[in-house]
């Protein structure tokens, strides 16, 4: 009977020892349930905080600077600091918050004040910098991998400083990648309650360092937008301001039919034509070819046409003008870049055409061959040198005019390199015996026509791709 009896007080025990273990094993699941929904809470309303900081607009240095804010708030960390990599493979401060201790002593001559003490903290962290794996917060930064020292006095890479207020107990530091790609070591120095970071604390540190990473890419990504869709914008004003300066439409010339074309290969171009009416029924024409493209190929083209200008009515001789341009553009031209320009002077009452090229391609004439209906194509040269690279003695001493008859029928094609190298597909070049096929099989036709077909030409042989800017003047003789 006594065994009976204390064979079930046992059992009672034993089933009430079970049921209170069952209660602290769900009281310690809900705890765990309850410490994981915080985290993911924090996590939460950090991404929200970095989404916000985004959307912002803010540059760098202030987005990791709400990094930093934001992670003290989320941790209950006393202090913060984001070290970025620089190009030169040393770490330095970006952003900090609280008094987070430098990464090295303190100078005996850098003391700080006690009445600017965060302000002087911050000042030594943003201006000491050391090598990638140096210390707990160089050594993320070389393996990717995040760290966690609990005690942090025993810990020899931490820096002992003798400032009570500077004293490191534990401190959790995690990387902040871009595409795999660190940037920089998010660091948290000390918990406010005064007990050692737990894993669970650098977790959610870790946690927080990759929504930062997130953040400082997606920044990226919208500051490069707006730059670009700026950029799209200057060059789009850039563009039309370009455009502005080609002739509209060609001058009505009694005797004579015009036509232009202008392909940039870029938005804005270094290629740029002109007519100019001159007295005596006489029209001065011209194709020019600036060195390089883009913005500043483009500025010294507007320049160029400005010179052009002024310059061509007050001399008959189309060698002046060009020294004359040279004298002007030697100063504005720097080193390094040129322009090549052809400019010819047509004068329907003689019946003929006098040229000069600086340096550019040779203009194409076409006339009435020997037998009747057919075409003679010929290449005018003459001699000189770009615009812009010698002074102006030596380039008068070496260009020329040279004039030809210009007579009923008569074609002068001006055109710039990119029409003649245009490639195909196995990289051969359009080249001048192409061009002189082309106006050979159409010189009978219209100015206008006579340039479509040119194009066409060029478009049935190439890839349509363009290496170079593309421009093409015709004037014929009717």
């Amino acid at each position: 009977m006594l065994l009976f009896i204390l064979g079930g007080f046992l059992g009672a025990s034993l089933v009430y020892a079970l049921y209170w273990r069952a209660q602290r094993e769900a009281a310690r699941i809900e705890e765990e349930k309850t410490s994981l929904l915080e985290e993911r809470q924090i996590v939460l309303d950090y991404m929200h905080t970095m989404v916000d900081a985004v959307g912002e607009r803010l540059s760098r240095d202030e987005l990791f600077q709400r990094i930093v804010h934001a992670s003290i708030l989320s941790t209950g960390a006393l202090s913060a600091c984001i070290f970025e990599k620089g190009a030169d493979n040393l770490m330095r401060g970006v952003a900090v918050e609280g008094l987070f201790p430098p990464h090295r002593p303190i100078p005996d001559t850098q003391r700080m004040k006690m009445g600017t003490r965060a302000k002087f903290i911050e000042q030594v962290l943003k201006s000491e910098s050391f090598p990638v794996g140096e210390g707990v917060v160089g050594r993320v930064a070389a393996t990717g991998q995040g760290a966690l020292v609990v005690d942090a006095p025993s810990d020899p890479r931490v820096v002992k400083h003798d400032d009570a207020a500077l004293v490191v107990r534990s401190v959790i530091a995690a990387p902040i990648l871009v595409r795999q790609r660190l940037i920089g070591v998010l660091c948290v120095c000390n918990a406010a309650d005064g007990l050692p970071f737990t894993e669970t604390d650098y977790s959610l540190v870790a946690a927080l360092a990759e929504q930062a990473g997130l953040a400082v890419h997606n920044a990226d990504f919208v500051a490069l937008q707006v730059e670009k869709q700026r950029i799209d914008l200057d060059l789009s004003l850039a563009s039309e301001v370009q455009l502005m300066l080609l002739p509209k439409e060609m001058p009505p010339l009694p005797g004579l039919e015009l036509d232009a074309r202008y392909i940039a290969a870029q938005m804005i171009g270094g290629d740029f034509y002109d007519v100019i009416t001159l007295e005596g029924n006489r029209v001065g024409i011209a194709v020019a070819d600036v060195s390089g493209k883009g913005i500043s190929a483009s500025l010294l083209m507007a320049i160029c046409r400005t010179q052009l200008r002024a310059i061509a009515p007050h001399h008959a001789s189309p060698a002046r003008v060009l020294s004359e341009m040279n004298r002007v553009l030697k100063e504005d031209v720097r080193e390094g870049m040129f322009i090549t320009m052809a400019y010819a002077i047509v004068d329907p009452a003689k019946d003929e055409v006098t040229l000069a090229r600086a340096g550019h391609e040779l203009p194409l004439l076409a006339t009435h061959g020997k037998i009747q209906s057919s075409c003679q194509c010929e290449f005018v040269g003459s001699e000189g040198m770009p615009l812009g690279l010698v002074d102006a003695e030596t380039f008068a001493a070496t260009i020329a005019d040279r004039t030809v008859p210009f007579g009923l029928g008569a074609t002068l094609v001006l055109f710039t390199d990119g029409l003649t190298e245009a490639p195909n597909a196995e990289d051969k070049e359009f080249g001048n015996v192409r061009l002189a096929d082309a106006v050979r099989a159409n010189w009978t036709c219209n100015a206008c026509d006579l340039n479509s077909a040119i194009l066409a030409a060029v478009e049935d042989f190439g890839t349509g791709e363009l290496r170079d800017d593309f421009t093409l003047l015709t004037v014929r003789r009717t």
